[in-house]
């Protein structure tokens, strides 16, 4: 196995390929996906090549509906809501659970 940087990628590669045609195989593998390529690959058996990317992480913000609204967080909300929030009756599935 080979490990090469191409267009700032972490490459291995098991088999012959030039960096030429890696350059160009990953190069459409990236235009495919909306993520940045951070590390690959790459198994060359014959006239196959088989690419394993792995992406960037996209951090996520969870989402959840609080009185009615769909929110990530609650740092925004001005007193009012606050209160709202925290005179708030939550309906668990504890209380069914123990009937």
């Amino acid at each position: 196995m080979d490990v090469r940087t191409i267009n700032k990628i972490q490459v291995s590669v098991t088999g012959e390929i030039s960096d030429q045609e890696l350059t160009v195989y990953l190069t459409r593998q990236q235009a495919k996906s909306t993520h940045k390529i951070i590390k690959a690959a790459v198994t060359v058996d014959g006239d196959y090549i088989n690419i394993d990317c792995t992406f960037e992480v996209v951090p996520f913000e969870r989402i959840r509906r609080i009185t009615g609204y769909l929110v990530g967080t609650t740092e925004k909300w001005n007193d009012a809501k606050r209160a709202e929030l925290k005179d708030r009756v939550t309906h668990g599935q504890r209380e069914i659970l123990q009937q």
